[in-house]
């Protein structure tokens, strides 16, 4: 029997025993499950600065978890190795179950640790996981710190946001054209993801500057332009990050410099906060 995955616009429908295009859930009788549940691919203790997250907690770290799979298809993707890896195709898994996460999360609050943050490839394709392991670190006075895509949809999202402290969430462009056929994505859902995410915990945005396909004057201000208007918890600072060549997109150019600073000051023009990346 096939059955309809429900955590992003794409909605695959999935036969027994397949994936979607996330790679990281699949139908075992007649239910959608996640075949990341607890499955990391990466450990480490981060400095909040790298998530990146300029405005919360600075200074401090956070122990960084991250799993396998992705529902976009970015052919940038600097964390291709475990994004659009999956396990026995070369990738390597641990199981932690969430106890065993939260647990090592307190043991390091003497090194400076303020949490756990879900980053690396996208989290929110095992929200399960994220949940479960949310419940036990507020008990233990941690945050809980999400990297992600923002392509979710709102149900989805509405069922973690109560126990996410901060989020940097990636806006990869800002024209249904760029998401639709060079991430294979929906700038609508990211949209929709933001604005609920905004008002309820602290958020910053980044971009990645693609030459020629990103980084336009105009669509920088457009995304500015957006951004100054959300109603927002605290204002919402925006990372302008510069591209290196990666993955499918290895033979092109790195953004130049220039073109970095350019659209930083162009961005100051509506926002408070804006940082480079990369640079």
């Amino acid at each position: 029997m096939t059955e309809r995955c429900n955590v992003c616009f794409a909605h695959c429908y999935i036969p027994e025993g397949k994936t979607g295009r996330c790679g990281a859930r699949t139908n075992v009788d007649g239910k959608i499950v996640p075949t990341g549940y607890g499955k990391l691919t990466s450990l480490a203790l981060d400095p909040i600065e790298k998530k990146p997250l300029r405005r919360f907690l600075p200074g401090s770290s956070i122990l960084s978890a991250g799993s396998y799979g992705c529902n976009l298809m970015c052919p940038f993707c600097q964390n291709h190795s475990i994004s659009m890896a999956r396990p026995g195709k070369g990738l390597s898994v641990e199981y932690w179950e969430p106890e065993r996460l939260v647990q090592l999360a307190a043991s390091l609050k003497e090194r400076g640790n303020i949490g756990i943050a879900f980053t690396y490839n996208e989290p929110m394709i095992n929200h399960e996981y994220i949940l479960d392991c949310a419940k036990l670190a507020k008990e233990e006075g941690l945050k809980i710190v999400l990297v992600t895509n923002g392509t979710a949809e709102k149900e989805i999202l509405d069922e973690v946001l109560p126990f996410v402290d901060a989020m940097n969430i990636d806006i990869k462009g800002f024209t249904e054209e760029y998401y639709r056929d060079f991430v294979k994505g929906d700038l609508g859902q990211v949209k929709q993801f933001i604005e609920a995410a905004a008002k309820a915990c602290h958020v910053e945005l980044t971009t990645l500057i693609i030459p020629e396909k990103n980084d336009s004057e105009s669509d920088m201000r457009r995304l500015c332009s957006w951004i100054s208007s959300l109603e927002s918890r605290d204002a919402v600072p925006l990372h302008i990050s510069r591209f290196f060549p990666a993955y499918k997109m290895s033979d092109s150019y790195p953004t130049p410099v220039r073109t970095v600073y350019h659209l930083k000051d162009v961005a100051e023009e509506y926002l408070e906060y804006v940082y480079t990346g990369n640079c």
